[in-house]
């Protein structure tokens, strides 16, 4: 488990004054080291300001910077927290506008910047050079150090760091693109940015997409409202993201220094990484540039997760925001509908038959049927709905089920599967008062039969129900409700599902009390027969766990390869006071073991439409052996 605690830092600004900056970063460096920081950016010239003008050609403004600079090395001494600040350094007789990587009384390495900024407001070539005009220099001598210079990788144990500075991430092609591809995680950007109208929105716009075409976190501090303001205004906007989320931003304008922290997952952004074809594919084509970034072996102070205080979502397939909830649902019901009308028109077939039990995930395939059918011109009434109730089928799941298909227009037919239960558990000799597994995968399976065996009466495609959370868990009859002609849902996991069914209950008033029943109705099998009291005697969540869990879990393993200890911290922390450490290690125990003792089922599932990150087709996402052991992932 390994999360990287960052801090993007703006301090209080004396202008042309290193001094006192210096002064200023040198009381804020230990209270970032009690807070746990292992690692933290300054502004861009931060020393001096960055607003000097030609105050940058004076030989005084220069030796102070060199003092500043020593004091704060020196204040750095027993400390652990890597930190990065912004001065002016004259090599040679060239001046460079550089970030300056700091720890533990070294200066580890010296960074000029790239691109200069010459046009409207900004004017840095009249005082700068660029890097490029140092690139046969690997080394400098810096208050009697040899400091290495240039293009720098900082390499650590829990991650590897880049530096850029300020307008190298608005250039068609930044330094950090070179700095990730040769194995920078995390991109830290001294940056003196000023501010207009608008202008907020379009920085934080290019931190948080930097951190996504890169894979990478990206912490980004620029200067504050201690600059000049003879013709600009500067903010002290402070951002952190990760792999193209935003984790924190301030308010800024702040008159005090100040600084937001957020925890970057490293481990995260390996994996995004080792999936992504396209840092391969810019590798082989050459896109890596000629120079070899210089790299700096360094030791940070191992991450205090005790401190560990960032949000962490409990849904992670929902959007938290209303209105991008809403979005997903319309872009999922239309990969829904489109798919199955596509393949409506390969098959050559013009109706659908559905298993309708009343519960969620056949309600959220009616749901797409009805608008696949729609969509191609199809008379709903080519929607065969049956319902096919057995020992345990409730009367309200079979109410909610004849009422929905009413309302949809669907053709309906309802079949007992009772009758020939009984007389399959004569057949094979099996005791109907063994309430087993060979009791209720009989019923499944019957059903299934009845489904394809009136799609070849009609000439149909038979529609598939389970969802994701269902086939991660191996929860469905092998060759029972396993199998279908198309699975509509078999990407949706289960949380998704309830807030899919409850956007149609919003969309339409007429069909609203009927699917918020449902959605009111404990996710049940119905296969085992009610209690006296005429209660369901099966409740899923009971039987095999919480949903919200199992789907926690599934997201953290597959889209990062979380092991099981990071799932247990990421549980908790997402989950809160609401499951204890033991009930979610109990219920990760379990969800393991199903996950992968069912592969072999998932190896048989018949097709269905991808909808979102995560999917568990052996024919495209998840390849996995049917037979591979889950002892390496259950040992502690």
């Amino acid at each position: 488990m390994n999360f990287l605690h960052v801090a993007s830092v703006c301090p209080s600004l004396t202008l042309a004054h290193p001094l006192k900056n210096a002064a200023h970063l040198k009381e804020l460096l230990p209270r970032l080291e009690e807070d746990g920081i292992q690692a933290a950016v300054f502004p861009e010239l931060c020393l001096t300001g960055y607003t000097c003008g030609d105050l940058f050609f004076q030989e005084r403004l220069l030796d102070e910077t060199l003092k500043a600079l020593n004091l704060i090395v020196l204040a750095s001494e027993g400390t652990s927290l890597f930190f990065v600040v912004g001065a002016p350094l004259r090599v040679s007789s060239n001046l460079y506008n550089c970030a300056i990587a700091i720890q533990n009384g070294r200066i580890l390495g010296a960074v000029p910047k790239t691109i200069l900024p010459n046009t409207g407001e900004f004017y840095e070539k009249r005082w700068f050079a660029g890097a490029s005009e140092a690139k046969d220099r690997s080394s400098i001598l810096l208050l009697g150090q040899t400091v290495p210079f240039g293009c720098l990788l900082f390499e650590a144990t829990e991650a590897v760091f880049g530096l850029e500075v300020c307008e190298d991430l608005w250039a068609p092609v930044q330094p950090s693109q070179h700095l990730a591809l040769h194995g920078a995680q995390v991109i830290f950007n001294p940056s003196a940015s000023n501010e207009l109208a608008g202008k907020a929105d379009y920085r934080r716009s290019l931190v948080v997409g930097q951190s996504a075409r890169l894979n990478a976190g990206y912490v980004y501090a620029s200067s504050g409202v201690g600059e000049s303001t003879t013709d600009l205004l500067f903010s002290g906007h402070l951002l952190i993201a990760e792999g193209g989320r935003l984790l924190k931003e301030n308010k800024r304008f702040s008159r005090e220094s100040e600084w937001i922290s957020a925890w970057i997952d490293v481990d995260r952004l390996t994996t995004e990484r080792g999936q992504n074809e396209g840092f391969h594919s810019a590798k082989a084509l050459g896109l890596l540039s000629s120079s070899v970034p210089q790299r700096i072996p360094i030791t940070l102070a191992p991450a205090d997760l005790e401190r560990f205080d960032q949000p962490v979502g409990p849904f992670p397939f929902v959007p938290q925001a209303d209105e991008a909830r809403k979005e997903r649902c319309e872009d999922i019901f239309t990969i829904q509908s489109h798919a199955l009308a596509r393949r409506l028109n390969a098959s050559h077939a013009q109706k659908l038959v559905l298993g309708i039990s009343g519960g969620l995930d056949s309600t959220l395939a009616l749901l797409a049927g009805v608008r696949a059918l729609d969509l191609l011109g199809i008379a709903r009434k080519n929607l065969l709905t049956v319902t096919l109730p057995g020992f345990g089928t409730s009367e309200r799941t079979r109410a909610n089920a004849i009422a929905l298909c009413e309302a949809l227009g669907t053709s309906f037919r309802e079949i007992s599967i009772a009758p020939s239960v009984l007389q399959h558990f004569k057949d094979i000799g099996h005791d109907p008062k063994v309430q087993d597994v060979t009791y209720e995968n009989a019923q499944a399976r019957e059903r299934t039969q009845i489904l394809f065996d009136l799609a070849n009466q009609e000439g149909a495609l038979v529609l598939g129900t389970g969802d994701l959370s269902e086939l991660a868990l191996g929860f469905a009859t092998y060759n029972g409700d396993q199998m279908s002609s198309y699975g509509i849902n078999a990407s949706i996991p289960k949380t998704l599902v309830r807030y899919l069914v409850e956007h149609a209950a919003q969309e339409d008033a007429r069909l609203a009390p009927i699917l918020r029943d449902i959605l009111a109705t404990p996710v049940s099998p119905e296969l085992i027969p009610q209690t006296s009291e005429g209660s369901m005697s099966q409740k899923t969540e009971e039987l095999i766990g919480p949903y919200e869990l199992h789907d926690f879990f599934l997201y953290h393993l597959l889209r990062y390869g979380a092991d099981p200890q990071k799932l247990r911290f990421l549980a908790a922390q997402a989950f809160g006071e609401r499951y204890s450490e033991e009930v979610i290690g109990h219920w990760l125990q379990l969800f393991l073991k199903r996950f992968f003792a069912n592969q072999f089922k998932r190896s048989a599932m018949p097709d269905g439409p991808k909808v979102g990150s995560i999917a568990l087709s052996p024919r495209g996402d998840w390849r996995m052996p049917s037979d591979a052991p889950s002892e390496a992932w259950l040992r502690e």
